[in-house]
């Protein structure tokens, strides 16, 4: 079944993104000739008016073939006036935009309607795990609250779900602070210095003194636990809100790991590809439907935003040369246009290569795609 909901939801994506570009050229009074989930060959196929509705059997996308999309196509004399490039500046930007618009709502919804169901988690200083054989193993357990470490408070009873979180991150700051090894930073060596923590059981207040261990990975110290979590209600003003800054924050980080792909390898290293992406929301429908559903909205994100870049073919790409028209005042040669178009076709497949390099490795080493 999770293969089924995860090719729905891929393809509702698709179809969702394309009816964006329909719906748009439609409105305005464009001629669709073609509305496509997935690529040809075609294996089946619909005509209802003047459109065609069809089903191609490579399942990596979708397409709305528009009249005139091409400058130099040839057009009968009957719809010529109904042809993209015979369009206002205003109607291409409007029917090109239409698509990533659909996908960046899409991401909204879902995770709005996320929020305002199962409302938020937010950490706090509540003990909830212990690594075996870490330092805190030796004096710590579930469910004790941290007070405070190094005299930086934690827990205080009538704190409010924002403060806790605040205060939980301040913790893990003091417990890793300026700390040093005696001898050059390497994995699990030992602090020079213990952090006090002054910590709840029972009711009873206990201190106690504990090394840190340094991990390399992470590049700081640990006492080996992970802190819990509480859920937060939220209300539908503050569901958009915490909403449009998460989308926010996914989109800052997507535009700049995009461009540290040119220069950092470790950046290269975590692309993920359609395969990867599938993969990951197959896996999560297996057992949290909700991660599932956050997935997919990242997803969409992702797509609406990629498909912003000022490239051909993509849809930014139609975008930058039609404003490139407003403002030159006449058409661009399609020339020129089908020269920088090679600059979009070689990112996407920079992109695509890079990305089903990194899925086919997860996939053959086992190291999976860390949705559990």
């Amino acid at each position: 079944m999770s293969w089924v909901l995860a090719f729905l939801g891929f393809a509702l994506l698709i179809i969702l993104h394309e009816f964006g570009h329909f719906a748009a050229a439609k409105w305005v009074g464009m001629r669709v000739e073609r509305f496509a989930l997935f690529f040809p060959p075609l294996i089946a196929r619909k005509q209802r008016g003047e459109t065609e509705y069809a089903i191609g059997a490579i399942p990596l996308g979708g397409y709305v073939k528009i009249t005139g999309m091409n400058p130099e196509e040839e057009i009968d004399e009957d719809v010529v006036d109904r042809a993209y490039y015979r369009q206002p500046v205003w109607k291409r930007v409007f029917v090109i935009s239409a698509g990533p618009a659909v996908n960046l709502v899409l991401a909204f919804v879902i995770l709005w309607g996320i929020f305002v169901i199962e409302g938020r988690f937010l950490a706090t200083p509540t003990i909830e795990a212990i690594n075996s054989g870490s330092p805190a193993a030796a004096v710590l357990q579930p469910g004790d609250r941290i007070i405070s470490v190094d005299g930086v408070p934690g827990y205080t009873p009538g704190a409010t779900a924002e403060q806790l979180q605040e205060r939980t991150a301040d913790v893990r700051d003091a417990i890793s602070g300026d700390r040093t090894c005696s001898t050059a930073p390497r994995q699990d060596c030992a602090a020079t210095t213990p952090v006090v923590i002054v910590y709840e059981r029972d009711g009873q207040q206990r201190t106690a003194e504990i090394t840190p261990r340094f991990d390399a990975n992470l590049d700081r110290f640990l006492l080996g636990f992970g802190f819990g979590s509480e859920r937060d209600d939220v209300g539908p003003v503050q569901a958009a809100s915490l909403s449009v800054t998460g989308m926010w924050t996914v989109t800052r980080l997507t535009v700049e790991n995009i461009v540290k792909l040119f220069y950092d390898s470790e950046a290269r290293d975590q692309v993920s590809g359609v395969v990867g992406s599938y993969e990951a929301t197959r896996q999560s429908f297996e057992f949290d439907t909700v991660q599932a559903l956050q997935i997919l909205a990242l997803i969409s994100l992702s797509l609406g935003i990629i498909n912003l870049f000022p490239f051909l073919p993509l849809d930014g790409g139609h975008i930058f040369w039609a404003l490139a028209e407003k403002v030159r005042g006449r058409p661009i040669p399609i020339g020129v246009m089908e020269r920088a178009s090679m600059v979009g076709i070689l990112l996407v497949g920079f992109l695509f290569i890079i990305g089903l390099t990194n899925d086919v490795g997860r996939i053959t080493s086992g190291e999976g795609f860390g949705v559990r």
